[in-house]
């Protein structure tokens, strides 16, 4: 017999992203979203915060270019621990890449800015509210997209000291102060019906609903506003997707060996072809949703 959710401190991991310009991407994810190169070889380079891998690339020219109405990434959302270091980092994008930015939103929950990397995978940039704010309806939590002015948040909360820190050449920057608890803090997929998401991510995975709206599902482990939402709003119907440059990975990490067990099993229940690599005190296991986007649950010593 196995539990039916993930545990409570589950957590999102890492994104990799299949790319066809390393260079170019790795110097936006660098220099325009601040993010530290961590590791380079093979045609990987590793990028996150403080020694934690948020995002990694990974050189694959010889794949095509994905098409918009197709399963696989809506955005990789980074969390950021406070206002004014999202305010840095949104500044910097308005500074190096404003063709890039794509909208802002105020969901209650959080503050919230998008754009596109240079190959076009969706980035949210956000900061959450503190939960006392959130409100619940049962167990679903109130979001909405409201008008945000990005120009008025930079007014609010980008400091001197950030637009010092803004015009030093990216090559003699220090880690960017302040942001030792960003996080990626959910990721958001392209899939072609939310029924078949709930059946693979909540009943199979292990999450918990917290929102269910019209094209889309939101979920998360612990009561968190979401780790994972699904949405039908380019890509109702769609099928398998092809091979192609995008989402290549998303990464969960949960705390014990036995939580990956537990998942790997609910997944197996449900005839799913499940990956699983397990040692005394480490497990990961790889999954594709019924779309082919790549899942993995791992513990952090994996």
């Amino acid at each position: 017999m196995t539990t039916e959710l993930l545990p409570a401190d589950t957590r999102m991991s890492r994104v990799a992203l299949d790319v066809a310009d390393l260079d170019l991407m790795t110097r936006f994810y660098s220099d325009v979203l601040l993010l530290e190169p961590l590791a380079q070889g093979d045609g990987r380079v590793s990028l996150g915060r403080n020694g934690t891998e948020l995002v990694e690339l990974r050189h694959r020219p010889d794949l095509p270019k994905g098409e918009r109405r197709t399963a696989g990434l809506f955005h990789t959302a980074l969390l950021h621990p406070d206002q004014a270091t999202l305010a840095t980092v949104l500044a910097s994008v308005a500074t190096n890449t404003p063709q890039l930015y794509t909208g802002s939103g105020d969901h209650l929950v959080s503050e919230a800015f998008y754009l596109d990397d240079p190959e076009g995978n969706g980035v949210e940039l956000y900061v959450d509210r503190p939960r006392t704010d959130w409100t619940w309806d049962g167990a679903q939590v109130r979001m909405a997209t409201l008008f945000l002015d990005p120009n008025r948040f930079l007014a609010d909360h980008l400091t001197d000291a950030a637009r010092d820190y803004l015009e030093t050449a990216p090559d003699h920057r220090p880690a960017l102060s302040g942001a030792a608890a960003q996080v990626v803090g959910h990721v958001h997929l392209k899939v072609g019906q939310t029924d078949r998401a709930k059946d693979f991510y909540v009943d199979g995975l292990g999450f918990e609903v917290t929102a269910d709206m019209p094209g889309a599902l939101f979920v998360s482990a612990g009561g968190y506003h979401h780790h994972m939402a699904m949405n039908t709003w380019q890509s109702a119907g769609v099928g398998l997707r092809a091979p192609g440059l995008g989402l290549g990975t998303v990464s969960i990490e949960v705390p014990a060996v036995a939580d990956v067990l537990a998942a790997a099993e609910r997944l197996r229940v449900r005839g799913l072809d499940v990956a699983l690599e397990t040692s005394a005190d480490a497990a990961a296991l790889g999954v594709d949703d019924p779309w082919g986007n790549r899942v993995q649950v791992a513990t952090a010593s994996r």
